[in-house]
């Protein structure tokens, strides 16, 4: 769109000064003659405009100097020649250039289109849910003049129902490639590891010999259980619990440092009620600004987000966001997947992680009894407080 609006804008005043100029050179007297500046038309254009149209104006400006020369008596001289051939040459110099951007675009496009094709060939297609739960997601790729990211997300419903999104530092391929990577961890260790910082400890000791001196990946874990979510942040935005009686609030959870830096993440537990929601997302959301700089308001936006199916929850936000940033174009890829406690399922067992293990207590539980829930301070612009367990 905006590049469109460019070539427009390009051809407008090209034209423009070519007819400017042309009324000048009428209206001036014989011995001031504009032939050299019909030659800045073809090089207003040849930035944002093709190499044929660029063609077209360059061969306009050679016309208007055979005919200024004709009207003005100047071909008698050998100025008007040089004349002539400053504005040729300009001309096809513009055309030239021209070629090469537009080449170049091409050869960009093509490989942006490479990147968001592995981008999308790696993440993978959530399932409708399990028992008691329901799940969707959406992606969206930056606007045509950004490089594809490396924004992830992923389940596991084997022993345990977790999930995962995540975001890889970097643009294009490498941090496609670095985001396989990641749900290549998560996949290995979110069956096995029974505490969800366990699993996170895990994704950083494999990542962590991949990944180069700047390198890094922020990721938010979940594990759903009948009556708790449990999660771990990795240097992520935290998630938005949407509660069914409408209530709308951060999850307040420790954030870790992202994988590939340290290896200290801890849990927080929350109460996970049927009809209940919970927004898991990129800061491609978080970050999104409108043409004054003013963030997206999260939590306003998220109050509506409690009602609907959730893929109509999640184009309303979609929507939501393109409104808010200029022109409706992304400045960066954004990843969004939406959690609902099913009311009319008859729910799911508790992972394995939220009991003692058999003979001994050497994985301590994540779930805490009911009286060691306790209310934060508010921490949100609603003034309302949430629940969160200190682990």
């Amino acid at each position: 769109m905006q590049t469109d609006r460019a070539a427009a804008i390009g051809g407008y005043a090209a034209a423009l000064w070519l007819i400017v100029w042309t009324a000048f050179d009428l209206a001036a007297p014989e011995r001031v003659a504009p032939d050299t500046l019909f030659a800045l038309a073809p090089l207003l254009v040849c930035a944002v405009m093709s190499w044929r149209a660029t063609a077209l104006f360059a061969v306009a400006a050679v016309l208007l100097v055979v005919w200024s020369g004709w009207l003005n008596g100047a071909w008698f001289g050998a100025q008007q020649w040089i004349r002539l051939v400053d504005v040729t040459l300009v001309g096809a110099a513009a055309v030239g250039i021209a070629y090469v951007r537009v080449r170049r675009e091409q050869q960009l496009a093509r490989v942006t289109k490479i990147a968001e094709a592995a981008q999308h060939a790696i993440l993978p297609s959530l399932p409708v849910g399990t028992d008691g739960l329901r799940m969707t997601a959406r992606y969206l790729s930056a606007s045509e003049d950004a490089v594809v990211g490396g924004d992830l997300y992923d389940c596991c419903l084997e022993s345990y129902t977790r999930l995962l999104v995540g975001d890889v530092r970097g643009k294009g391929l490498a941090a496609v490639e670095q985001a396989a990577r990641v749900i290549r961890a998560f996949r290995q260790a979110a069956a096995a590891k029974p505490r969800l910082p366990d699993v996170a400890s895990s994704m950083h000791t494999y990542l962590e010999r991949f990944f180069g001196p700047e390198e890094f990946a922020t990721a938010l874990l979940v594990e759903c259980s009948t009556h708790t979510l449990t999660l771990t942040s990795a240097g992520h935005p935290p998630a938005i619990l949407i509660r069914f009686d409408g209530e709308v609030t951060f999850v307040d959870v420790p954030a870790g440092l992202p994988l590939g830096i340290g290896d200290d993440f801890d849990a927080t537990t929350v109460a996970w009620n049927p009809g209940d929601r919970l927004l898991l997302y990129t800061d491609g959301l978080s970050e999104a600004r409108d043409s004054h700089g003013e963030f997206l308001p999260l939590l306003d936006v998220c109050a509506s987000l409690g009602s609907g199916t959730l893929e109509d929850a999640l184009t309303r936000l979609l929507d939501a966001v393109r409104r808010h940033v200029p022109e409706g174009e992304l400045g960066d890829d954004l990843a969004v997947v939406m959690l609902e406690h099913s009311p009319t399922s008859a729910g799911f067992a508790d992972p394995p992680s939220l009991h003692e293990p058999a003979g001994g207590s050497a994985s301590r539980p994540l779930f805490v009894a009911p009286q060691k829930i306790r209310a934060q301070a508010p921490a949100t612009s609603s003034g309302r407080s949430r629940l969160s367990v200190k682990q």
